[in-house]
């Protein structure tokens, strides 16, 4: 009976004990060719034991790359693909850089404070004030989603006051909808009178032509019945 204190680490532990010992035996055998053969063997094998790798696109060049893996980079065949070498397998990702600033209100986060500097220089006073009522809305979400608790919109109007120095002041409420209004060019309201009498009285007339008011042809077209008393 073996067990795994005396056996040799699992250097690829998805493909299973079996597939690390066909590689080890794999490394035994002294004809290239032969070794070919059976590295191209077991290649097909790990694709049966891993389908989900068939969904990536050029999956045998990981196959392939898993194998020299899987024998400790000391396979010696003629590969499809030009073998990985340890360096390049385990070599560590560049290292994050991660800000390292004082959050001045840790419970709103970051973002609120990039908002504010924006709300506070913008020129237009209708759009700063409708990033005003966007950013007590985000300051309600945040307190929250922080303290579990509802706020009320006067605690949020104070406390944005207090944090902007009183350049920014929320009205309770909600927040509005910033809207571009377009300009208009004046018009002539003499001619557009003129006309529209014009046309009122046009309309006016046709309806009485057509039957649909008490005119002439109303009482024209209307028959009355006789009355065979008379």
């Amino acid at each position: 009976m073996e067990y795994n204190t005396t056996r040799t680490r699992l250097l690829m532990p998805e493909y299973g004990r079996n597939v690390q010992k066909m590689a080890e035996y794999m490394l035994t055998i002294t004809d290239r060719e032969r070794r070919l053969k059976n590295a191209e063997a077991i290649i097909e094998l790990m694709a049966t034991l891993t389908p989900h790798l068939k969904t990536i696109e050029d999956y045998k060049h990981k196959l392939w790359d898993h194998l020299q893996q899987m024998t400790g980079f000391t396979l010696d065949v003629d590969a499809p693909f030009p073998p990985p070498t340890a360096e390049m397998v385990f070599k560590k990702p560049e290292r994050l850089p991660y800000p390292q600033e004082a959050i001045k209100h840790r419970h709103f986060g970051k973002n609120l404070q990039e908002l504010l500097d924006k709300a506070v220089i913008e020129p237009n006073d209708e759009k700063r004030q409708w990033l005003t009522q966007i950013i007590g809305y985000y300051m309600k979400l945040s307190y929250a989603n922080w303290h579990k608790e509802p706020v009320h919109d006067d605690m949020i109007k104070n406390e944005l006051a207090e944090i902007t120095g009183g350049k920014l002041q929320y009205e309770t409420g909600g927040y509005r909808v910033h809207v571009e209004r377009p300009t208009f060019k004046p018009r002539n309201n003499n001619r557009n009178f003129k006309n529209g009498g014009n046309n009122n009285n046009r309309n006016f007339r046709d309806r009485d032509n057509s039957g649909g008011g008490y005119g002439n042809n109303f009482n024209k077209n209307r028959k009355f019945s006789k009355n065979k008393n008379k």
